[in-house]
């Protein structure tokens, strides 16, 4: 059996996977990242990942809460992390399933600063719901929860809620001591609004599904889009972007990672993100490359090169080899 601090830290590390989607490093921009078209891709990529911050901190709380999660071992609350850097929680209302996270918006964890609030309802939990069951619900409301980059000031609002259903059943902590044989949670959301530094505004809509496993002391999760919007399916997001033009984010390839290479470098992928504008803007980003741009199979041990971004606009085309740093 796993030790506490032990499962501390890979709990940690798999909670992490669903932070870096889209978020790899790119170094310059491609001529069409250079445009609005790029801009899209860019805000995409900051809206998923700061809601799925937000997600981790509401699933590590009601994980680590013996009251929501509805979990046997009373050892657990030492295998989840239940600090969040510049927040400050608040279980008064814990009796009717709910936690609320405030952030202070001031101090910087990892060169971001979080403001607002969150508000983590389990939902169906006087009717006895708990976390740890098939198909339970959790409603994230986010309140004017603002992220700011504190190394330009950039930064993105957002406001509406999301629901997290724990389809398969089980959490973390009966997933790493086996009795769980994989973890799958979905992620939907209608209409949330989001405000950038520009005083502009954008909808978003989220239909995502991330499938945990543990084998061999490695965590890995993959990622995939659910939703349909207008025939088109396969979608992790869609809606108009900061300019009011429509675009879609499809998930062709299911999107991997794991704890051998990191919540940096997936192994495997491909995200098509595209926009409606007067150029008609695809951007395709292929996860898992090696260093001519070709997917390699996943493979135990070993890490790919990095990943592969083609672009499609107003008549003219490209494509770069980024490697994972």
């Amino acid at each position: 059996m796993l030790t506490p601090p032990r499962m501390k830290k890979i709990l940690f590390a798999a909670l992490c996977l669903s932070l870096a989607w889209s978020g790899c490093k790119k170094n310059e921009p491609t001529p069409a990242e250079s445009t609005e078209n790029g801009k899209a891709s860019e805000d995409n990529q900051g809206v998923q990942n700061h809601a799925d911050a937000a997600i981790t901190d509401a699933n590590n709380l009601v994980s680590a809460n013996g009251n929501l999660s509805g979990r046997l071992s009373e050892a657990a609350p030492n295998a989840v992390d239940t600090n969040i850097c510049g927040a400050a929680k608040d279980y008064s209302q814990i009796g009717q399933g709910i936690l609320t996270v405030s952030y202070d918006g001031v101090t910087v964890c990892n060169n971001r600063k979080r403001g607002g609030t969150i508000k983590i309802t389990l939902l169906n939990y006087t009717t006895g719901s708990r976390w740890i069951q098939a198909n339970a619900k959790l409603k994230v409301d986010f309140i004017n929860y603002k992220v700011t980059r504190a190394s330009d000031g950039k930064s993105i609002k957002l406001n509406g809620n999301l629901i997290i259903t724990n389809q398969s059943g089980g959490n973390f902590i009966t997933l790493f001591l086996g009795s769980t044989p994989n973890l799958v949670h979905t992620v939907e959301g209608s209409s949330m609004q989001v405000a950038f530094d520009d005083s502009l505004n954008g909808t978003w809509n989220i239909n995502r599904r991330y499938s945990y496993t543990w084998n061999s002391n490695v965590a890995t999760c993959t990622g995939e889009g659910i939703g349909t919007n207008n025939g088109v399916s396969n979608l992790e997001n869609w809606g108009t972007t900061r300019n009011g033009f429509p675009f879609t984010s499809q998930v062709t390839t299911p999107v991997v990672w794991n704890t051998t290479c990191g919540a940096w470098a997936p192994v495997q992928g491909k995200v098509i993100i595209r926009v409606q504008n007067p150029g008609n803007a695809q951007i395709t980003t292929t996860f898992g490359v090696n260093i001519t741009g070709q997917p390699v199979p996943i493979t135990p041990n070993a890490c790919p090169y990095g990943m592969k971004i083609e672009w499609v606009w107003g008549g003219s085309n490209g494509n770069r080899i980024l490697g994972y740093l």
